[in-house]
């Protein structure tokens, strides 16, 4: 199927790409007085950069403004790439200075901006805008840094500086965990130098590998492992890269206390070959030489790669699960390559957090500073995502497949599968599952995923212990419940989401699915309004399919959308097998919306009616609507059933709905209405619409980020006019049956759910003669100049301009009868004009006479310089013009016949007399 994410650590880095500027440590709180407080950044070319261009922003959480501005314009990095912000008392000297007590403790920001310097000052409010590197951070008494998170490091909380992790002081230091993983940790502070990135002293399996030597066929390769004088018999095993058995296997010496070094045969764990070394619990006895790969799991793992021989996906997948083998350099070095840990990730078994480095046996390791970009991929207006995402993709984990309900009693076959759309390996660091139940809104169950990496293809699956293929973390049988229930995912670095939020956590959510039984559909009101707003629960319906069947994405990489579901047959970690969309629904159109916040004085119920074939099948057709106010999807409804006998389908909450909209949601006042075709397809504001999945939007209001991300209205909207409709209820209704998606198309009316609507008639139409101008520069061409809008024909910015004045609901549909004119600058509209009703044609009669000043009709005396017709008088023109040309014909005979006769007279004795000669001779 398609599901492929992005490197799920909040920041994401590109080896090998180009260097770029960093923020590398920040001291925020110092002992006493705070004077050696520090920003330093970093250039990871380790080399002197210019800093032209750059800006260095601090915001104060307690407000969330900037408090200090700083242009790095005319700066530059050290020699090294360091360049220091601080007080005056810090070593060494900051290139600028700030007085004590300037950098505040939190909860607060330190970001690091590329643009213009001038769009940045204090007092402002915090942006992403430009945004290259962002620190958001506080202490564990402060609390409070939710917006700046939210704002500048999306997904990501804020990091706690905990003052009591040194005696003296302490910093927030940026680290490399693993492969492109960088995160942040307390330590000793270093300004000027290169952090303090040591490896963990314990890391979640002990005793690990810490060292190794790959030799070159010519030296002994070797181990360096942690202290085991703990772990009981403990045995390293060397295992052939191309046979996946025993090459060597040697007990470790557990009786001393400290490092381990352990010399091997220089015949294997050869640089230009491929290979692992693992450490087990047990004695060599149980591997012995030349036998095969065994499924027992490892206390830790390193696969490595040579120049063009890579090692089966059995060893890899067996040792290191989800993760890549360390690829070795294509020159073979006499003296074999030197590999040392270094990447600061608390988990094993992870080739990635290795690094070419001086080999230092018994002394802690030598590690160089990494020379990688963290590209944070969730900020917006900061580094593009990756290219290889999939359009539409929040570039993070989705839920891409559950299965909570299996045949039978043992329920040992449920599953989730999570998917990241890069479609790569992806580590899970931070990452939570929580179970819900919905009797009481809790989770019943919350899973860390850190330490786990997807498959090579993006996939992780947890799920029963018998569940085949394998999971990578198993579950007893029978945990996941049936539902009313829900399965959310979310990033939270600092412990279960439950822990740090009252409620149903909400922040730090990733993609959430809230499932259900027959019978159970209001069960889960709560988790549905927390996690998937506006959506009806899923249901796994076992009658669809012969035996099992699971919840599979089919459609759509957007989280929260539950429209994305198909019941379908269950995939783990394969592509998913989705049903086939029907043919796209013909002729199906919006033809009427009412919003109960448009009521004049009166009561009114909020609906979308469709207007389409009578019996129309809906079925792959979404209705969206949109809510200006709260900046996203209000309700996302895949629709179900057919069109009405007379053609009509309203979805709503009144008694005459065909489909009702989920519980709690209705119509806003402000917004947009959109139907999409592409069977479980998202129509979302904020994303590209295309015209193959559009099928028809209206949007009703201002909201200039609406519009744009509806652009398929050309950037117009239509809104509803109270004053047409006088003290009744109001509605938008369609008037124009075949412009699709056309303004020009809608009228504020009277509702009429199932029925025609009440459109402009010449039954109300009134004689109108208007002088009106000049008009204003935002919809013609020159100022005091209305040619170029009449000779554009644009009748939707004449009726808007009349609209202005009026206030009683015109467009474009009431000009049909109506000839528009510029004349000297000033808009001339001349003839019949239609009406709803006798109150709307009072309403254009009384503007009328309002603009029919001497002053006015004098302005547009002089000859006409530019016209437009409506429809009606373009054919009495037409009709004219034929009548004058006959006449002409006519007059052009008669002279003829005239002229012809003087020159040659009659003979009136040899002519016979007759009636038609006669007649002819009278002309």
């Amino acid at each position: 199927m398609f599901v492929t994410l992005s490197i799920c650590f909040c920041l994401l880095v590109m080896v090998g790409a180009d260097s770029c500027l960093i923020i590398s440590e920040i001291n925020a709180d110092n002992p006493g007085l705070d004077t050696t407080e520090f920003v330093e950044l970093y250039h990871t070319s380790g080399q002197r950069a210019s800093l032209d261009g750059y800006t260095l922003v601090f915001y104060n959480g307690k407000g969330n403004v900037a408090y200090k501005v700083l242009d790095l314009k005319d700066h530059s990095t050290d020699d090294r790439g360091f360049f220091l912000v601080g007080s005056l008392d810090l070593m060494p000297k900051p290139a600028i200075l700030l007085p004590p007590n300037t950098v505040q403790n939190g909860p607060d920001a330190v970001v690091l901006y590329r643009t213009a310097a001038a769009r940045y000052l204090e007092k402002m409010n915090v942006t992403a805008v430009g945004l290259v590197d962002a620190v958001v951070y506080m202490t564990r008494r402060s609390g409070g840094a939710e917006f700046l998170a939210e704002v500048l490091t999306p997904g990501e909380p804020a990091f706690v500086e905990d003052e009591a992790a040194h005696e003296s002081d302490e910093s927030i230091e940026r680290c490399l965990l693993s492969d492109d993983q960088w995160g942040f940790r307390v330590s000793v502070p270093s300004p000027g130098q290169p952090n303090n990135c040591t490896p963990p002293a314990a890391p979640l399996t002990s005793p690990f590998i810490n060292e190794l030597k790959l030799g070159s066929g010519q030296v002994d390769g070797s181990v360096e492992l942690t202290d085991a004088s703990a772990a009981g018999p403990v045995v390293l095993v060397v295992w052939d890269g191309k046979t996946d058995k025993v090459s060597v296997s040697m007990d470790v010496d557990t009786s001393r206390n400290g490092l381990n070094f352990m010399t091997v045969n220089k015949k294997y764990m050869k640089g230009d070959e491929s290979g692992a070394v693992a450490i087990y619990s047990g004695r060599a006895a149980d591997f012995p030489v030349g036998s095969p790969l065994r499924q027992t799991q490892p206390l830790d793992a390193f696969v490595f790669a040579g120049p063009g021989n890579k090692p089966s996906s059995n060893l890899t997948e067996t040792l290191i699960p989800g993760r890549l083998p360390y690829q070795l350099s294509t020159s073979l070095r006499e003296g074999g390559f030197y590999l040392s840990r270094c990447g600061v990730a608390t988990w094993a078994r992870d080739p990635g957090t290795f690094w070419e480095a001086p080999q230092t046996p018994g002394l802690p390791n030598k590690c160089p500073w990494p020379k990688i970009c963290p590209h944070t991929i969730l900020i917006p207006g900061g580094t593009d995502s990756p290219p290889h995402l999939p359009p539409g993709s929040s570039g993070d984990f989705l839920i891409n497949e559950l299965n909570t309900d299996t045949p039978g009693a043992a329920e040992d076959g449920e599953y989730i599968e999570l998917w990241h759309p890069s479609g790569l390996r992806a580590s899970l660091q931070g990452v939570w599952i929580l179970l819900f139940s919905a009797h009481n809104n809790k989770p019943y169950r919350e899973i860390s995923l850190s330490g786990h990496f997807t498959t090579a293809k993006g996939y992780f699956l947890l799920g029963s212990d018998r569940l085949a293929p394998a999971p990578s973390l198993r579950l007893p049988p029978n945990t996941i419940q049936n539902g009313p229930d829900a399965v959310a995912l979310y990033r939270s670095l600092s412990g279960p989401p439950s822990a740090v939020q009252r409620g149903i956590p909400t922040r730090g959510l990733l993609d959430a699915v809230v499932y259900r039984q027959r019978g159970s559909d209001m069960e889960a009101q709560e988790l549905s309004k927390a996690l998937t707003p506006g959506q009806l629960p899923l249901l796994e319906d076992p009658d669809v399919l012969p035996g099992d069947e699971a919840l599979s994405r089919c459609g759509g990489l957007y989280p929260l959308d539950l429209s994305a579901f198909s019941v379908a047959p269950p995939t783990p970690l394969r592509e998913n097998i989705c049903p086939r969309p029907p043919p796209a629904p013909e002729g199906v159109v919006i033809s009427e919306v009412s919003s109960a916040r448009w009521s004049n004085h009166s009561q009114q119920a909020g609906f979308v009616e469709l207007q389409g074939p009578p019996l129309t099948d809906l079925r792959g057709l979404v209705l969206s609507v949109f809510d200006q106010d709260v900046g996203g999807t209000a309700i996302a409804l895949p629709l179900r059933g057919v069109i009405g006998q007379d053609g009509f389908y309203v979805v709503g909450h009144g008694h005459d709905a065909d489909q009702a909209f989920p519980e709690g949601t209705s119509v806003p006042a402000g917004g947009a209405a959109v139907l999409c075709y592409d069977l479980f397809s998202v129509c979302r504001a904020g994303t590209a619409l295309t015209n193959s999945s559009l099928r028809d939007v209206l949007v009703f209001s201002e909201n200039q980020r609406l519009l744009a991300s509806l652009s398929t209205t050309r950037g117009r909207q239509v809104l509803p006019s109270l004053r047409s409709v006088g003290n009744g209820p109001v509605s938008l209704s369609r008037c124009s049956c075949c412009q699709v998606r056309s303004p020009s198309s809608w009228t504020s009316s009277s509702p009429t759910p199932h029925s025609i609507n009440i459109c402009p008639s010449s039954a109300y139409s009134s004689q109108i003669d208007l002088c009106l101008g000049p008009p204003a520069s935002s919809w013609q061409e020159q100022p005091g100049d209305c040619s170029g809008l009449i000779q554009g024909a644009k009748m939707a910015e004449v009726a808007d301009y009349l609209e202005q004045r009026c206030d009683c609901g015109i467009s474009a549909l009431y000009l049909q009868g109506t000839n528009v004119s510029c004349v000297s600058g000033w808009l001339r509209v001349q003839g019949d004009i239609q009406a709803l009703s006798d109150h709307q044609r009072a309403l254009i009669i009384q503007t009328a006479s309002s603009d029919s000043s001497a002053a006015r009709v004098e302005a547009c005396s002089p000859p006409i310089t530019g016209r437009y017709t409506g429809a009606a008088s373009a054919l009495g023109l037409q009709i004219g013009l034929i009548v004058a040309v006959l006449l002409l014909l006519g007059l052009g005979a008669a002279l003829f016949t005239y002229l012809y006769r003087r020159r040659r007279p009659l003979d009136y004795y040899t002519m016979e007399l007759s009636e038609h000669a006669e007649g002819l001779s009278d002309l």
